[in-house]
């Protein structure tokens, strides 16, 4: 009889044992609650969104502004640059040509400058510009389906901003709109001074011609022989006008007729 019970025992307990193996296991984990800004946009109200896009918008143009100052600063500057170096190099014969020479540095360092600023400045213009067309236009004038997935294309500009166009790109199109028409004039004053025999050191104070041997001797920089120098600046500047007009332009900004701010 003991046996027996204990023997029933022996097989409940291995029956339950069974059971718990078989039967699935139960996660005490919780799922994970939503995060804060999920909460946030779902709850948003359609004038409440509204707001926000009106309140990004304008911090935006306020970027944009920012950026756009510092691109007309670097002008000022090289304009500055140029208007001093013109002074000193034509005002007195003692001048030196390289002072000019100098200017053509002193600009090519800000035309560099400038076309980093110029960068950020694309970033925040294009995404006001993002506003006006698909937002504000469609307000105006609407039309259907027209670019409608827009604002994921500008959260995905948030999440990993991006520059939108090359150090290259940008420096063509300063070069295109400001810095060709300074390196003009610095040219056709450095061909001045070193033609010119009443503007240089050893010149007589009368005459406006000199020969190209003359022209050669005056356009000496320190060791380096003026030919070496004139074919130095006349390498660089035919490289400056293939940038400038030979390198094909980008579509939208820079065609003719579309205005860009």
């Amino acid at each position: 009889m003991s046996q027996t019970t204990a023997a029933k025992s022996t097989g409940a307990a291995t029956a339950s044992k069974s059971t718990e193996a078989s039967a699935p296991a139960t996660s005490t984990e919780k799922a994970a609650p939503p995060r804060a800004s999920d909460t946030l946009a779902l709850k948003l109200s359609s004038a409440e969104f509204t707001t926000t896009l009106s309140h990004f918008h304008r911090a935006e143009i306020a970027r944009m502004a920012g950026w756009r100052d510092r691109l007309d600063r670097t002008s000022n500057w090289a304009i500055t640059v140029v208007a001093a170096m013109l002074s000193v190099s034509l005002s007195t014969p003692s001048a030196h040509h390289g002072v000019l020479l100098f200017a053509m540095l002193l600009i090519t360092l800000l035309l560099w400058i400038e076309a980093r600023r110029y960068r950020f400045f694309d970033v925040y213009r294009a995404r006001v510009r993002q506003f006006e067309r698909y937002y504000f236009a469609q307000i105006f004038s609407p039309q259907p389906d027209y670019a409608s997935n827009w604002l994921a294309i500008l959260g995905e500009g948030l999440r990993s901003p991006r520059f939108l166009i090359s150090q290259r790109a940008a420096l063509i199109r300063r070069l295109r709109r400001n810095y060709i028409f300074m390196y003009t004039i610095l040219l056709l004053a450095w061909i001045l001074k070193i033609t010119t025999p009443s503007l240089s050191r050893e010149g007589s104070p009368i005459g406006f011609g000199a020969s190209l041997v003359d022209t050669f001797r005056v356009a000496t920089l320190g060791p380096i022989p003026g030919v070496v120098v004139v074919c130095g600046v006349s390498a660089c500047y035919l490289a400056l006008l293939a940038a400038a007009f030979l390198v094909r332009s980008d579509d939208g900004e820079l065609s003719f007729g579309d205005v860009h701010v």
